[in-house]
C-alpha cells in the first residue's frame, strides 16, 4: 500500500470514529433523557444501581434505575415514592 492510500485508509477511519462521537447513541434515544426513579419493575431502560441488565430491577421506582423519557419531563413525572429525577439515587 503506497502512502497515499494508507493516509486515505487513517482519514477515513479518523472520519468515521468523529462522526460517531458526535451521534447520540442510537435515533431512538434523540430528545430523550435518562430519568431515575420513575421505572416499574423490570421496566428499566439500562444497566445500574444491582443488576447488569436492561429490564432487571426489581422494584418499582428504584431510583438507581432509569427509563428514557423525553426531555424536560422527567422532573415533572410524579409517582408514589416522589419526582423523577435527572441524578440516581440510592436503591
Amino acid at each position: 500500500m503506497d502512502n497515499r492510500m494508507l493516509t486515505l485508509a487513517l482519514a477515513g477511519s479518523l472520519a468515521t470514529v468523529i462522526a460517531a462521537a458526535a451521534t447520540p447513541a442510537s435515533a431512538q434515544d434523540a430528545g430523550k433523557e435518562k430519568c431515575y426513579g420513575v421505572a416499574m419493575k423490570g421496566q428499566n431502560d439500562c444497566a445500574a444501581g444491582n443488576h447488569a441488565c436492561a429490564g432487571h430491577s426489581k422494584t418499582d421506582y428504584d431510583k438507581a434505575s432509569f427509563k428514557l423519557v423525553p426531555t424536560g419531563t422527567c422532573v415533572k413525572m410524579k409517582t408514589p415514592q416522589g419526582m423523577g429525577s435527572l441524578k440516581p439515587g440510592k436503591a
